[in-house]
């Protein structure tokens, strides 16, 4: 298989996330790594064996020998550099969610498609294995029509930097551009869309909260202006809907999974990461007019899969699916489409509460300003 040479921009958490799945990856290499903190940058590069370090990310994508960038930066930032990248001839990975807003989403595939080159997101749960037994049955028609979905995401008390974890960035409006739904709930919209064949969005309304109590050094400290708590109701053209609620912070003991409601059948995905879950996935449906409530082994469909599918490891992670895409082996997921529609969802849950009612998908496009940080 072709090598493909990688530079990495940002080598923060995430940044060094990205690069220890890249090294389990047969054909991926990092050859370049790009950081403004030039010291960990380097720290980071002489750990990993990489032989070249940026503090300007315009130097790394001007190398003739890098193939794709990786873009593991706070939201505000990913749209500027990303477009720089692909007006380079640079394939582009991009953490989610794809921008701060829909804007800077939609001049981020408008360079994709202006310069021919591929625009890939992080959305891990497409590549789950819930998320392939889920959508081997709807394309199978076991669900028959689908007409309802419910995305939910839950974390206790688990906000970032407040609760212990992370930096202020991920918690001011004007680096990460919002909270909990930006930062999670990308996460499980985009596994529905994904499920749900991306519809088009008609209506948005939704409401976003930040209830409660932090320690007051660390609020402070944080300047904590996005949500802990964002719940919605989406509806799409054609007449399928979805609610959602998303939380970093609340006093429950857990959620149930997202679920997908269809005429002849309905899933319910694990409510948690692998491993975590305390709820398997579920199939539901009416054989012989008796209700079933079905499991499924998702580890021997799994291995039954790698062993008889060709390139069935494309789809092992989003990473493995990039490198593989770029090695012409599989076309890639239109996860920049699915994105942006995320995206659309969630700055319209946003302007639904700053005005207090639902609001036309037209209405959010309209509204929609670019907020990235020039760098």
């Amino acid at each position: 298989m072709e090598t493909v040479k990688i530079g990495i921009i940002g080598v923060g958490q995430i940044g060094k996330q990205h690069i220890e799945k890249y090294r389990q990856i047969a054909g991926a290499q990092i050859i370049a790594v790009c950081d403004v903190n030039e010291a960990e940058a380097r720290r980071v590069a002489e750990q990993y064996g990489i032989p070249h370090v940026y503090s300007d990310y315009r130097e790394l994508i001007g190398r003739e020998d890098i193939v794709a960038v990786d873009v593991c930066l706070h939201n505000n930032f990913h749209a500027p550099v990303t477009i720089a990248a692909l007006e380079a001839g640079k394939h582009v990975y991009c953490e989610k969610p794809i921008a701060g807003t829909y804007e800077d989403g939609r001049r981020m595939l408008e360079a994709a498609e202006e310069t021919g080159k591929l625009l890939h997101i992080q959305l891990f749960t497409l590549y789950g294995k819930d998320t392939k037994a889920a959508k081997t049955l709807i394309d199978g028609g076991k669900l028959g029509r689908l007409y309802h979905a419910r995305s939910t995401g839950f974390r206790r008390r688990n906000r970032p930097y407040v609760d212990g974890y992370g930096t202020p960035f991920f918690t001011r409006k004007e680096t990460a551009a919002g909270g909990a739904l930006l930062d999670m709930g990308v996460y499980h919209v985009a596994q529905l869309l994904y499920l749900l064949g991306n519809p088009e969005v008609e209506r948005i309304s939704g409401k976003v909260y930040q209830e409660m109590a932090m320690l007051e050094e660390r609020k402070n400290s944080s300047g904590f202006n996005v949500e802990e708590l964002a719940v919605g109701f989406i509806r799409f053209k054609g007449g399928l809907t979805l609610d959602l609620i998303e939380a970093w912070s609340v006093h429950m003991g857990s959620f149930e999974g997202s679920s997908i409601l269809g005429s002849e059948g309905g899933v319910r995905l694990p409510n948690g990461l692998p491993g975590e879950s305390s709820q398997p996935f579920s199939y539901h449906s009416t054989v012989c007019d008796i209700d079933m409530d079905s499991t499924i082994d998702l580890d021997m469909m799994d291995l039954r899969w790698h062993r008889l599918r060709g390139n069935e490891d494309a789809y092992d992670s989003s990473q493995h699916h990039w490198i593989a895409a770029l090695q012409g082996r599989v076309p890639l997921l239109p996860t920049a489409d699915i994105a942006l529609r995320t995206m659309l969802i969630s700055e319209g849950i946003y302007l639904s509460e700053e005005l207090g009612r639902e609001v036309t998908a037209e209405e959010v496009i309209a509204r929609s300003s670019s907020t990235a940080i020039p760098v």
